[in-house]
């Protein structure tokens, strides 16, 4: 199958079954989205929501964050994954925040990646849902899943290089949403150790599905990056 119609059947399916995906984390302005996607890094977005709620009501704007103290912010946020680093990230987050750009959130990757605790992916997230830029945030979710359906080729070893090969073939007003059909499908459905092929309406164009699940005669098969199988 050419790579043009893998891309046709990946975006007509989704855009007829899943036309308006959303985050999964929970937020009512561009602050709260900022402070969750930094949490959520190496965490399940269950977990910030249940976190979230507090630590907003007490630190509702970046100014409060920015006074607070890291201890403090730790004490909101000690069941999420790496807490210490996540504290002080919070806090020199909002400090930066609120000293450069006057509180408001950036609108640039160039600008977003100079905060504590953003990075490429998470200042793509910020782009792509504040902004309504097409902006591709490959988390492991979009880096597994893009291989697996052959979307990202076996060369892309990187997460900026999978984004590369996905915004090359998807046109801007699907980026958005591929990017989270991407994560949910990886989410529920596509899982890092056991994936669900057996209920997957993809598999008829999956790459992964055609050389590791289903019955291959008279060939060995092609190993996916060592990266993907880890996530």
């Amino acid at each position: 199958m050419q790579k043009k119609e893998r891309f046709r059947r990946f975006l007509d399916y989704f855009t007829q079954h899943f036309p308006e995906p959303k985050t999964e984390l929970t937020f009512s302005n561009p602050y709260e989205l900022l402070v969750a996607v930094i949490l959520s890094a190496q965490c399940t977005d269950k977990r910030i929501n249940q976190v979230t709620p507090a630590l907003f009501a007490r630190f509702p704007e970046p100014e409060s964050l920015a006074a607070a103290s890291v201890e403090e912010v730790f004490s909101y946020i000690r069941s999420v994954s790496y807490p210490n680093n996540k504290a002080k990230h919070l806090v020199g987050m909002a400090r930066m925040l609120m000293e450069r750009f006057g509180g408001e959130i950036p609108s640039t990757v160039e600008a977003l990646q100079t905060l504590p605790g953003v990075g490429r992916k998470t200042a793509h997230v910020i782009l792509s849902i504040v902004y309504n830029q097409p902006t591709m945030a490959v988390d492991t979710h979009v880096f597994r899943v893009s291989h697996r359906l052959g979307l990202a080729p076996l060369t892309a070893t990187t997460p900026l290089a999978v984004e590369k090969a996905l915004v090359a073939h998807i046109p801007r007003e699907y980026v958005y949403k591929s990017h989270h059909w991407l994560i949910l499908h990886g989410r529920y459905v596509c899982l890092a150790r056991s994936p669900k092929c057996e209920v997957c309406d993809l598999r008829d164009f999956c790459k992964y599905y055609e050389k590791r699940v289903k019955p291959v005669v008279g060939g060995s098969t092609a190993e996916l990056p060592s990266r993907v199988e880890q996530q």
